[in-house]
C-alpha cells in the first residue's frame, strides 16, 4: 500500500459518523508526505547532475578520441605515390617516402616453381606412405643450394592418405608454404599431382625428398615416384617434371637494375611499394612520390571540432542566464571549470625541448577565438606540412629521435620530460653462439652424421639434415639453417638462428640478443660439423641515458630515474662508448592526451563528483526508505484513530436514537403538553 493513501482501508465513509475517513487521512498523509517530496526533488536534482557529468565526460572523451590521430608521428608524415601507367604496377607510399621522381622499367615478374607428376587414372589411385620433405633453395647448373632463410618442412603420408587425392590433402593441410593440386590432362592416366611453391623468386625453388615406406626413396615406385632432385637421374630421384621455373622479378629503376624474389617490392625505393602486375621490357613510365597533407590536417581539424564541441558543452552547462536569473546545471561548479582550464593552460603554453623549430599552435594555424573556441586556418596548416611535416608532427606528438643512426628510440614513456639525453654504452649485447671446424667434410651419410639435437634459447629440437655430398661449405651451411629453423619447437616459440661458414668454421649464432640468447649442438653430426666447439653465451647491452644507468635487456636499454624515466634506446650496433644524444619532446596533442587520461581516470575531477553524487542519491534512496516505513505507521495510527472515532460517534448516535425513541414513548410526549 502506497504511504498517503488509504484506498482499501475503508470501503466507505464512516458508517456511523457520516466521516469521509479516506479522503481526510489521505489529506493528512499528504502534509505527512512533503519531507518525501522534498526527498524526490533533490534526488531529480543530483540525477540531473549526473546527467550534466556524463555530457561533460562524453566531451572529454571525444576529444581524446579526436588526438588519436595526431599521437604518432609516423602516422602524420605521409606522402602519395603515383605511377604514370596505372597498368604496370599498383604503389603506395609510407611514412618513410621522400618525395621525389624516378623513372621505372619491369623487365619481368616474379614466378613460384611448378612440378608435376606422372598421370595416374584415378585421384583415389593409391601412391604410396612415406615421408615428404620440401627444401627451398636454388638451382644452378643441376646443383642445388638450400635457402638458409627458408625452413625445410616435411609432411608426413600415412596409410589412410597414399592416394593422389590424400597427397593432396595432406600437403595443404600441413601448411609448408607448398600447395598441392590436381590437373587432368584428358588423357587415360591424366591425373597428375602438381606442388608449387607458395614463395616466388629463383631462391624459392622446389626440392623434395622422400622416405618411402617401400624402403627404396628415388626408384618410380611408391611415394617415391614424387622425388624431385634436379641433380638426380631421370627415374633415379628426378621423377617429377618441372612445369614452371622458379624466377625473380626484374627493373631497372633510374637505371639501376634490380632483382627481387616477390612481385610485390618493398625496398628498391625508401618507403614505397610496388605491386608489379605486368613485365613491359620496353616501356618507361614515371614514378613521383608527393607529400600528403590530407591526413594530418584531417586529424588536426577533427581535433580541433573535438575541442570546440566540449567547450560549447561546457558553457551550456555552466552559464548563467542574467536576464532570467537562472542558473544551468553546472553553473558555480568546479570540475568543468578545472577541465577547461586545464586544457586551455596546454594549449597556450609554447613546447620547449630539443631546438624546435614550431612550438605553439599558432604557428601551425590553430587559434583562440574571443569565445573560447579554437580555429583553424587550414592554408597555414598546409603551407606548415609542405615546409617540414616531420617539424609539424612534433608540435603534436611525443616525438624521441637519435643522432647516432644505429641507436633509435624504442619507447618515451609518460615520466620522461623534454630534452636532450647523452647515451654512453658500456657494453654491446651479443648473440649466443657456437664455433667450431668443418673437419668432417661436406658429405652427410644417413644416419651416420646427419642428425642434430639443438637448444636455442632454452628451446630444444631435433633436426636432421639431408644426405648427400654439398659442393661448398657455404651449401652445408645454407641446410643447417634451413633445417634448424624449420624445426617445428623452434618456429612455434620463435627461435631462430643464423649459420655461417668461413674458412671451414661453422658458426651457429641465435637471431636473439641478450642473456637469453644460447645455443647448444649435440648429435651424431655434432662432432663432424663443429669438431671441438666453443659456445658463447649472449649479453645484455649496458650504458647510461642522460647520465642515468639504464636497465639492458639484449639490445634495449630502459632507463630509470630522473627526467629520463620510461625512456628506451635500441643499439643496433657501433661500438662501447658515447653514442649521441637522444632529443625527447612532448607535443600538445600528447599532453593533451595525458591530461585527459587523468580527468577521466578513477581520481579525476569527473570520477570523483560523480561518485560524490551517486552517494547522495543513495543515501536519499535510504532515508526515503526509513520515511516510507514511519509513514505507514502514522498512517495506521490515523486510520485506527478515525475508526474508533467512528465507533464512538456511531455508538453515541445509537444512543442519541434510543434516547429519543423513549422520549417519545413517554405520557404526553405526543401531544407536546406533557398531558
Amino acid at each position: 500500500m502506497a504511504v498517503g493513501s488509504t484506498s482499501g482501508s475503508l470501503a466507505s465513509p464512516g458508517l456511523g459518523s457520516g466521516l469521509d475517513i479516506n479522503a481526510i487521512v489521505s489529506k493528512l498523509m499528504a502534509v505527512e508526505s512533503q519531507p518525501l517530496t522534498a526527498l524526490a526533488a533533490k534526488e531529480a536534482s543530483y540525477q540531473a547532475r549526473i546527467t550534466a557529468f556524463g555530457t561533460l565526460k562524453g566531451g572529454l572523451s571525444a576529444l581524446q578520441a579526436a588526438l588519436a590521430g595526431l599521437l604518432d608521428a609516423r602516422n602524420m608524415k605521409t606522402a602519395s605515390a603515383t605511377l604514370a601507367d596505372p597498368t604496370l604496377a599498383a604503389v603506395t607510399a609510407g611514412t618513410a617516402a621522400v618525395p621525389g621522381s624516378y623513372s621505372v622499367r619491369i623487365t619481368s615478374l616474379a614466378q613460384a616453381h611448378k612440378i608435376a607428376s606422372t598421370g595416374l587414372a584415378s585421384v583415389n589411385d593409391a601412391v604410396g606412405s612415406g615421408t615428404l620433405t620440401f627444401s627451398f633453395g636454388t638451382f644452378d647448373a643441376g646443383v642445388f643450394t638450400a635457402n638458409a632463410e627458408a625452413a625445410a618442412k616435411s609432411v608426413t603420408i600415412g596409410p589412410g592418405q597414399n592416394t593422389l587425392a590424400g597427397i593432396r590433402d595432406a600437403v595443404n593441410a600441413a601448411n609448408i608454404g607448398v600447395s598441392a593440386t590436381i590437373v587432368n590432362d584428358g588423357s587415360a592416366s591424366g591425373n597428375r599431382i602438381v606442388f608449387s611453391s607458395l614463395a616466388t623468386g629463383a631462391a624459392h625453388s622446389l626440392k623434395l625428398n622422400v622416405a618411402d615406406g617401400d624402403g627404396t626413396h628415388t626408384d618410380t615406385a611408391g611415394l617415391s615416384q614424387l622425388a624431385y632432385d634436379p641433380a638426380a637421374a631421370v627415374g633415379s630421384g628426378r621423377n617429377m617434371e618441372q612445369k614452371i621455373a622458379a624466377q625473380n622479378a626484374t627493373l631497372v629503376i633510374d637505371g639501376i637494375a634490380i632483382s627481387k624474389a616477390s612481385n610485390i617490392v618493398t625496398d628498391a625505393i625508401q618507403g614505397v611499394t610496388l605491386n608489379l602486375a605486368k613485365a613491359s621490357p620496353d616501356a618507361t613510365t614515371t614514378l613521383t612520390v608527393a607529400t600528403d597533407s590530407s591526413g594530418i590536417a584531417k586529424s588536426v581539424a577533427g581535433f580541433v571540432k573535438a575541442y570546440n564541441d566540449l567547450a560549447t558543452s561546457i558553457g551550456s552547462l555552466t552559464k548563467y542566464d542574467v536576464a532570467n536569473k537562472k542558473a544551468a546545471i553546472l553553473t558555480g561548479d568546479s570540475a568543468p571549470r578545472i577541465a577547461q582550464s586545464q586544457l586551455r593552460s596546454i594549449m597556450a603554453t609554447a613546447l620547449d625541448g630539443g631546438g624546435l623549430s614550431l612550438t605553439s599552435l599558432t604557428q601551425v594555424g590553430v587559434s583562440f577565438k574571443a569565445d573560447g573556441t579554437l580555429n583553424l586556418d587550414s592554408a597555414r596548416l598546409s603551407a606548415a606540412i609542405a615546409t617540414d611535416a616531420s617539424a609539424v608532427a612534433r608540435v603534436f606528438a611525443a616525438v624521441g629521435s637519435a643522432t647516432d643512426s644505429l641507436v633509435s628510440v624504442a619507447a618515451t614513456g609518460a615520466g620522461a620530460s623534454p630534452g636532450t639525453y647523452a647515451v654512453a654504452v658500456s657494453q654491446m649485447a651479443t648473440q649466443g653462439k657456437i664455433v667450431g671446424s668443418l673437419g668432417a667434410g661436406l658429405t652427410i651419410a644417413a644416419g651416420v652424421n646427419d642428425t642434430l639435437s639443438v637448444t636455442i634459447d632454452g628451446i630444444a629440437a631435433d633436426v636432421t639434415l639431408a644426405a648427400g655430398t654439398y659442393p661448398t661449405a657455404a651449401a652445408l651451411a645454407a641446410e643447417l639453417q634451413s633445417r634448424i629453423n624449420g624445426a617445428t619447437a623452434l618456429a612455434t616459440a620463435g627461435a631462430k638462428v643464423l649459420v655461417t661458414e668461413s674458412g671451414g668454421v661453422l658458426s651457429v649464432s641465435s637471431a636473439r640478443y641478450g642473456s637469453e640468447s644460447t645455443v647448444a649442438v649435440a648429435g651424431n653430426a655434432a662432432a663432424g660439423l663443429f669438431g671441438t666447439p666453443t659456445t658463447t653465451a649472449g649479453v645484455d647491452v649496458a650504458g647510461t641515458i642522460g647520465g642515468f644507468n639504464a636497465v639492458g635487456n639484449g639490445q634495449t636499454l630502459s632507463a630509470s630515474g630522473g627526467g629520463v624515466e620510461g625512456l628506451k634506446v635500441t643499439v643496433a650496433g657501433g661500438s662501447t662508448g658515447p653514442r649521441g644524444d637522444v632529443v625527447y619532446t612532448q607535443g600538445f596533442a600528447w599532453k593533451l592526451n595525458q591530461a585527459l587520461t587523468g580527468l577521466l581516470g578513477n581520481e579525476g575531477v569527473v570520477t570523483a563528483n560523480t561518485s560524490g553524487i551517486t552517494k547522495r542519491i543513495q543515501d536519499i534512496a535510504d532515508r526515503r526508505e526509513v520515511l516510507q516505513l514511519r509513514l505507514a505507521k502514522v498512517q495506521a495510527n490515523y486510520l485506527a484513530q478515525f475508526r474508533a472515532l467512528d465507533k464512538l460517534i456511531s455508538n453515541m448516535n445509537a444512543t442519541s436514537t434510543y434516547l429519543t425513541q423513549q422520549l417519545a414513548n413517554l405520557p404526553g410526549a405526543a401531544n407536546g403538553d406533557g398531558s
